[in-house]
C-alpha cells in the first residue's frame, strides 16, 4: 500500500535530481575551469550506479514477481523482456524527437564563458542554447518517471537513482547556460533557463503519478519497473557513458562506471 508521505518522498527526490541543472549552471558561472577529470568518473559513476540498480534491483525483483502472480516462469520471464526492450523503445523514441543537429548532449565547457561575443553569432548562440534547454526537458521527463517509480519500489533505490540524475543533469546545466550566458551576456536568464529545463523531472513523475498510478495493478506495477530499468539503460549507454567519453578521459569513465556499480552492490547489500 503506497502511503502519502511515501509518494511525496517520491516526488521530492524527482524535483531534487531536476534541479541539479541549477548546480551544473552555478559551476559553469563561479568555477575558473571545467574539470573534466572530474565530470568522466562522475558521469561513469552515474552510468554504473542506473545500470546495476536496473539489472539487479529493478528487472530482478520485476521477474520474481511476474514470475509469482502468473504462476508461470515462462510467462513471467516473456512480460518482463517484453516491458525491459519496451523501455528501451520509449526511450529511443524519445530520443529521436530530437534532431542529431541540435543535441542536448553537446557538451560546453566553462572556459568558454570567457570569450568574447560576436554580433553575428548572438543569435545562433541564443537559440542553441534556448532548444538545448527544450531537447534536455524532452530527456529529462522520463528520467522524473524512472526517479518516481523507483522511489517506489525502494527508497535506498530511490535516492541512487535520484542522485545519479543529478551527476547527469550538472553538465546538462552547463550546456544551455553557457549558450545563453555567451549570447545575452545574463547570468539571470543563463540561470533560468538552465533550471527550468530540470522541472521537466518532477513532471515526468507528477505525470507518472496522476496518469499511471490509478491504473497500475500488480501485474502493471512490476512493467513499469521493468520498463523503467530499459530506460535507465538505454539514457546510461546512450548518453551518460558517450558524454564522460567527450570529456577526454575514457580510463577515468571506466573507472566510475566500475565504482558505481560497486558502490551500489555494497549499498544494497548493506542496507537489505
Amino acid at each position: 500500500m503506497m502511503t502519502t508521505g511515501h509518494i511525496g518522498y517520491a516526488l521530492l527526490l524527482s524535483l531534487m535530481a531536476g534541479c541539479a541543472t541549477g548546480i551544473g549552471s552555478a559551476i559553469a558561472f563561479f568555477a575558473k575551469k571545467t574539470n573534466a577529470k572530474f565530470l568522466s568518473f562522475a558521469l561513469g559513476l552515474s552510468a554504473g550506479v542506473m545500470i546495476y540498480i536496473s539489472f539487479m534491483e529493478l528487472l530482478f525483483n520485476a521477474r520474481t514477481q511476474l514470475d509469482m502472480i502468473t504462476g508461470s516462469a515462462t510467462r513471467g520471464g516473456l512480460i518482463t523482456a517484453a516491458a525491459f526492450f519496451g523501455g528501451i523503445l520509449i526511450a529511443g523514441i524519445i530520443d529521436k524527437l530530437i534532431p542529431d543537429a541540435e543535441n542536448p548532449h553537446e557538451l560546453h565547457s566553462v572556459e568558454e564563458l570567457g570569450g568574447a561575443r560576436s554580433d553575428s553569432h548572438i543569435h545562433g548562440l541564443k537559440r542553441m542554447g534556448v532548444v538545448t534547454a527544450i531537447a534536455i526537458a524532452i530527456h529529462n521527463f522520463p528520467e522524473g518517471i524512472a526517479t518516481f517509480i523507483s522511489a517506489l519500489d525502494s527508497a535506498k533505490v530511490g535516492i541512487a537513482v535520484a542522485v545519479a540524475v543529478a551527476i547527469h543533469n550538472i553538465p546538462e546545466g552547463i550546456a544551455v547556460s553557457v549558450p545563453i550566458y555567451f549570447s545575452t551576456g545574463s547570468r539571470k536568464k543563463a540561470f533560468w533557463y538552465s533550471f527550468l529545463s530540470g522541472v521537466a523531472e518532477p513532471v515526468g513523475a507528477i505525470f507518472a503519478y496522476l496518469l499511471l498510478m490509478p491504473f497500475l495493478t500488480p501485474i502493471l506495477m512490476e512493467c513499469t519497473f521493468a520498463v523503467v530499468a530499459g530506460i535507465m539503460v538505454y539514457i546510461s549507454l546512450d548518453e551518460l557513458l558517450p558524454a564522460a567519453h567527450q570529456y577526454g578521459y575514457s580510463h577515468l569513465a571506466i573507472y566510475g562506471l566500475i565504482a558505481g556499480m560497486a558502490v551500489m552492490a555494497t549499498s544494497l547489500i548493506l542496507l537489505s
